[in-house]
């Protein structure tokens, strides 16, 4: 018997935000215990302040579940200049000041979602077929109450980059394609953002598009108007930094002091983690060239001052590889799944159902299937009986046919894999293949519209999209 598994609304984390002046300890040498006790009475009085509003109640009702973050602001005047951008943008908060000596030492959020930054535009970076995001696109515009613009380049002019402007007006519609002439270069996009952010001279989110995280865009923006640099930049610890680009900061302070590419000694395990915030500033550091925003200019604003640092709480990956992809999928599937609320948006744990799985509400289920752990299941997927289904993801109207086995595997939109001869696979492998019992396994990648025949083992195969897989592949090749 088929069965449908409902998907919960979209992740939210009500979180308080609390700024605390470093000063407080580094000038007036403050105790560690006072500082932390100014904290705590901010958080205690913005709670009761604010106690009939519904994110507050919300809030203490899960004590388990109570998030916060706590920042540092350099002084009093920047922790007046917070002060500010929260009264300006209609955030709750309570300031609070000690007392006989009236010293203003911190600030405390009412409760809100940490995604919650007042973003109205999105501009996509495009290079490769940008008609096909459009109708994509119009759908994200009608869910989030956004507008998205595309700048499309000709040619690669340099970083691609996402810019999400909080606070821009200059609106277009979601179909609009600013083309620029090849001429005109310029480090990704930003030609295009300069028109829109300059209107409103303002701070602006930049989000490399291949990375995956909790993305904390509340808690970004505060500390960025805390320091009153150019930029910050969030950082996150890898095992292996001889791999990335190591960030390194001055000694105890949040300044970035220089970069250092792929390092053959230890010199730090925090690289950049492809999420920024910016003012506008950054926008006369763009020469009419093509450049990249990591290589030929950070290292000047990091010359002068301007940048800094937060390190990211929680998972991050880069999925720009189908492996990492992958991987990506089971670190976020793992972040729902620690969240009590978010964890309803997985299927729930029964018979079947291993691990974590995620599970669109349109999409069919035969009998008898064991899935996961780490599935994800898109939209009008139809699955058959019988099948196992692990560390996989199954794109929009996919199928997978009876008894079908796939692992470490992306099966693309209106995709199908065949069936296979039984249920369990305890029957010799291919002709040809390693000694494996999997149908479709080992980083295989299936484009839009592939179809692959019953019986028919892939072995970490990538076929290109409208194709017809009728041979075993024994070996990892690329299909065209």
């Amino acid at each position: 018997m088929a069965a449908n598994v409902a998907a919960a609304p979209p992740q939210q984390f009500l979180t308080v935000f609390v700024i605390v002046r470093k000063d407080l300890i580094k000038t007036l040498n403050w105790p560690l215990g006072a500082v932390i006790g100014n904290a705590c009475h901010a958080t205690a009085a913005v709670l009761h302040k604010f106690r009939a509003d519904e994110r507050v109640q919300a809030y203490l009702s899960d004590l388990e579940g109570m998030r916060k973050v706590v920042l540092e602001t350099k002084n009093e005047a920047s922790l007046d200049k917070v002060e500010g951008m929260l009264a300006e943008h209609g955030v709750k908060y309570h300031k609070w000041i000690e007392q006989p000596e009236g010293i203003a030492a911190a600030i405390a959020t009412a409760p809100c979602y940490r995604d919650e930054v007042g973003v109205t535009d999105i501009i996509l970076a495009v290079n490769y077929q940008p008609d096909v995001m459009v109708e994509a696109m119009t759908k994200v515009e009608e869910e989030y109450g956004v507008k998205v613009h595309f700048s499309i380049e000709p040619e690669p002019l340099g970083t691609g980059l996402a810019l999400l402007s909080p606070e821009s007006r200059a609106l277009t519609r979601a179909t609009n394609m600013h083309q620029r002439p090849p001429t005109r270069r310029a480090a990704g996009p930003l030609a295009l953002a300069r028109d829109i952010l300059l209107k409103n001279n303002d701070v602006f989110f930049v989000l490399n598009a291949d990375v995956i995280c909790e993305f904390p865009f509340a808690a970004l923006l505060a500390f960025h108007n805390s320091h009153g640099g150019e930029g910050t930049l969030m950082t996150t610890r890898v095992e292996d930094p001889s791999k990335f680009g190591v960030v390194l900061s001055k000694p105890g302070s949040t300044q970035i002091q220089r970069f250092v590419e792929k390092p053959v000694e230890f010199v730090g395990d925090q690289i950049n983690a492809g999420i920024y915030v910016f003012t506008v500033d950054i926008l006369k550091r763009i020469e009419n060239r093509p450049m990249s925003i990591e290589k030929d200019v950070f290292p000047n604003m990091a010359r002068d001052g301007q940048l800094h640092s937060i390190p990211l709480q929680g998972f991050w990956a880069d999925v720009g590889q189908p492996k990492d992809f992958l991987k990506g999928t089971g670190l976020y599937l793992a972040s729902l799944q620690a969240n009590p609320q978010a964890s309803l948006q997985l299927a729930p744990r029964a018979a079947g159902i291993v691990g974590n799985v995620l599970i669109h509400e349109t999409a069919v289920i035969g009998a008898d299937c064991k899935i996961g752990p780490d599935v994800t299941i898109g939209p009008g997927v139809k699955v058959g009986k019988g099948v196992r289904l692990s560390k996989c993801v199954l794109m929009k109207s996919a199928v997978v046919k009876d008894n079908a086995w796939v692992n470490n595997t992306i099966v693309g939109w209106y995709s199908s894999v065949g069936r296979w001869v039984c249920s369990v696979l305890t029957t010799a492998p291919p002709h040809g293949a390693a000694n494996t019992q999997a149908r479709l396994d080992n980083t295989t990648v299936l484009g839009e519209d592939v179809h692959v025949a019953d019986e028919v083992y892939v072995n970490g195969g990538s076929v290109l999209p409208h194709k017809s897989v009728g041979t075993n592949i024994v070996e990892p090749q690329i299909v065209m």
